[in-house]
């Protein structure tokens, strides 16, 4: 099989673990015998730094014309700390999934028993967590009108949704939910918010369309405490983008680390692929940063272009490497590997290589220490 793939490494630590993954990429390719082709493009700070603009239009394009996308990370702290900045990197990946129509954003949060003590959680509560978050992503606060007197002592953001919009990310959730556990969960405001009382209209309506499914609904300031409290609950969780923002990101900390997540974007067109953290620039170039959050989206690309042999190889490289402590300083900052390392190993274990026979005195020579 033959596949474009366009890849934006963005900022921070994004090229950093977006290499790692495009390596692992290489090495399913010349396994399993198939051609991956990578554009690479500019998005972020980079792109303003080198063309003043977040999103040049030469990375839609190339978007466009790709298969997938896959991303490393946006941001960096000077425009984080400048409120007066009138462009910046963020802009890019909002005008991105415009473009790209990508309306879905769709994160699975699932645990490993090797990393059941980095979770701030009681192991009781970890074990078996296995949901997948689905988030609107082109819709609400984040793109409606924004305003702000030239007093500066007000300012307002619109948040606006519509059937349709509801609906087209309602049919991918109800849809996965019927291939898991049959249980889907709606998130929402509806006691107070006018738009989460649409969203919970529309779910309604929609669920008689799936009789199979269990639905329930809650209010986001519920879910927050029960994603801590009993989150083996959730199976399919769907909410607005606002909500699912903040949630996905609180539901990363039960698998242990921010880097473990990987996430998908999908809509009518091309689908993106990229951790959920964000750029870290505090350790940009250290060669410490966590890839598998990153290594984990390649796998969701590979599932999307319909290889899922592959993706499942990757899934359990990374299991291998968790169980077997070859882990990153997030997650061990004594006896940690480097994100290079963490790279090759994956690459490795995908390159038929016995993990048993893995020789541990030559791994720990290219750690932090010697185990």
């Amino acid at each position: 099989m033959k596949k474009k793939i366009a890849v934006i490494f963005g900022d921070g630590i994004g090229p950093e673990v977006t290499r790692q993954s495009v390596n692992i990429l290489n090495t399913v390719a010349r396994v399993y015998l198939h051609e991956f082709e990578f554009v690479y493009c500019l998005m972020g700070a980079e792109a303003i730094d080198k063309t003043g603009n977040p999103l040049p239009d030469e990375t839609i394009t190339a978007c466009r014309n790709s298969d997938a996308v896959l991303l490393g990370a946006i941001g960096h702290p000077k425009y984080d700390h400048d409120p007066r900045a009138g462009v910046r990197p963020e802009q890019g990946l909002l005008q991105l999934r415009r473009s790209l129509q990508l309306y879905a954003n769709i994160r699975p949060v699932t645990t490993y028993p090797a990393l059941q003590r980095l979770s701030p959680l009681k192991a009781m509560q970890t074990e078996g967590v296995d949901f997948v978050i689905f988030r609107e992503l082109t819709g609400g606060i984040y793109f409606g009108k924004k305003e702000r007197d030239e007093e500066q002592t007000r300012a307002s953001d619109e948040c606006v949704y519509t059937r349709s919009e509801i609906e087209r990310i309602g049919h991918l959730a109800f849809q996965q939910a019927q291939q898991r556990r049959k249980k889907l969960t709606l998130v929402d405001k509806a006691n107070v918010l006018e738009t989460s009382r649409l969203w919970r209209k529309v779910v309604q309506e929609m669920a008689d369309g799936y009789p199979d499914v269990e639905v329930d609904y809650m209010f986001v300031d519920n879910a927050a405490m029960q994603l801590i409290v009993n989150p083996k609950q959730f199976d399919v969780i769907l909410t607005e983008n606002m909500f699912g923002d903040i949630l996905s990101d609180e539901a990363s900390v039960i698998a242990g680390s921010l880097g473990l997540l990987p996430s998908a974007s999908v809509g009518d067109g091309v689908a993106l692929f990229e951790p959920i953290h964000g750029s870290y620039p505090q350790a940009a170039g250290k060669d410490i940063a966590n890839p598998i959050g990153s290594v984990l989206s390649a796998a969701m690309m590979l599932d999307h272009l319909g290889l899922g042999t592959e993706a499942e190889v990757i899934r359990e490289a990374v299991a291998w490497t968790l169980k077997h402590n070859f882990v990153t300083r997030d997650i061990d900052p004594v006896n940690f590997y480097l994100t290079t390392t963490v790279g090759e190993l994956i690459c490795e274990y995908i390159g038929n290589k016995v993990p048993g026979q893995t020789d541990e005195q030559d791994t720990g020579l290219r750690g932090s220490t010697i185990i």
